[in-house]
């Protein structure tokens, strides 16, 4: 879009270079730059992974933790500053295992993305390529991530794929 206002949506398998990849292209506009973070750090491992990527982020970066509030945090962005959003399928887990209406809080989202007000990044992980999962919630989620998926897809003025740190443009 010519006035900077683009909704590019960047998703992959773990540990496919997503975080990296939407970072840098929210890098590529003029500071300062919004990280609107979705991780709750439930254990160790999550707490080491949200410090690595804190380490990759400096001053320029203003971090705004939004686990279940998306929408909103993403509506009280100033007008035109850069925004990326990590993650989507943390965020959907995060709605779902506080027993909100996991269709409503989409489709909140879904609402917001049609207006972006600067260029944001959002991501997301591509849960649909594995095996069927074995217990109802893995199963719950897997299709619910994959309806949010197609809902932002659907929004999004641009999408990558994300395959071993290599980026494939979708969309």
């Amino acid at each position: 879009m010519p006035d900077g206002r683009q909704l590019t949506f960047v998703l992959g398998g773990a540990r496919s270079g997503k975080s990296r990849h939407g970072e840098a292209l929210i890098e590529a506009h003029p500071a300062p730059w919004s990280y609107i973070a979705t991780a709750q750090a439930f254990d160790e491992e999550m707490r080491a992974r949200i410090t690595e990527h804190r380490a990759r982020r400096d001053e320029r970066w203003t971090v705004l933790e939004a686990p279940l509030e998306l929408g909103e945090a993403l509506s009280a962005i100033d007008e035109g500053r850069p925004v990326l959003v990590d993650c989507l399928t943390l965020w959907l887990t995060n709605v779902m295992l506080a027993g909100h209406d996991v269709e409503a809080k989409c489709q909140q989202l879904a609402e917001v993305l049609k207006r972006p007000r600067g260029p944001w990044v959002l991501v997301s992980n591509e849960v649909g390529f594995g095996i069927v999962p074995d217990n109802t919630m893995a199963r719950q989620f897997r299709d619910a991530a994959g309806k949010l998926n197609q809902m932002v897809a659907a929004e999004a003025d641009s999408v990558v794929f994300m395959v071993a740190g290599l980026p494939m443009k979708v969309k």
